[in-house]
């Protein structure tokens, strides 16, 4: 492999890695602001309720999970206002 092959993927990893932990950062802050269990949460976001315990263990999230995560934070919040 040469050196821009190599490091375009140290890039990549960088970039994978920092998502990660943004996503369960924001993950953290909506249980933190919604009271939602854990357990909860993942079985509402992702039928998983170990998804949340599992990202805490270092799980790497598909794109597609991760959107959809996004997603049901976003319309929970959103619902939430309107009621």
């Amino acid at each position: 492999m040469g050196y821009q092959a190599n490091r375009q993927r140290n890039n990549d990893i960088h970039l994978q890695l920092y998502g990660d932990r943004m996503l369960i950062r924001s993950i953290e802050k909506f249980l933190r602001d919604t009271g939602m269990a854990a357990t909860k949460f993942g079985r509402l976001a992702t039928h998983d309720p170990r998804f949340v315990l599992d990202l805490r263990n270092g799980r790497t999230p598909r794109s597609d999970t991760e959107r959809r995560v996004e997603h049901f934070m976003n319309k929970y919040m959103e619902n939430a206002h309107v009621g």
